[in-house]
């Protein structure tokens, strides 16, 4: 039985992992939570895993950053928010017709601004020689 709950949260994980990833292409899929739930999994069934992740040069930082509390980078903050406006704003414009789920795509695009917005900046130490 422990075996198959391990083998359930390693596919639990790497699924969100995956996920997590195609939320840094993906302005409306949210990224952290993804990488979170990804590292929550490892943890309980692979350290291995779980160690690969969280010293992988692409997405480690956005895990560790979040745990320890420092935050989200302002350059990662001002992509994400633009590259979700400028998706979200030619999606309305162009490619929706229904006025309800243009304002359901605003509402959604607001949440997430509001959300990357409210996270801490991760500020960049300055080290003295």
């Amino acid at each position: 039985m422990k075996s198959i709950k391990k083998i359930l949260l390693i596919i639990a994980g790497s699924i969100s992992l995956g996920l997590g990833v195609l939320g840094i292409l993906l302005p409306l899929l949210p990224t952290t939570p993804f990488l979170l739930l990804a590292a929550a999994c490892y943890i309980r069934s692979s350290d291995k895993l779980y160690q690969w992740l969280i010293t992988n040069k692409y997405v480690g930082s956005y895990i560790l950053n979040y745990r320890e509390g420092k935050g989200i980078p302002l350059k990662a903050k001002i992509v994400s928010v633009s590259l979700l406006w400028t998706s979200m704003l030619y999606t309305i414009a162009f490619v929706i017709p229904l006025v309800m789920v243009k304002i359901l795509l605003f509402l959604i695009g607001s949440y997430f601004t509001w959300f990357i917005l409210k996270q801490k900046t991760l500020r960049k130490s300055v080290q003295v020689r």
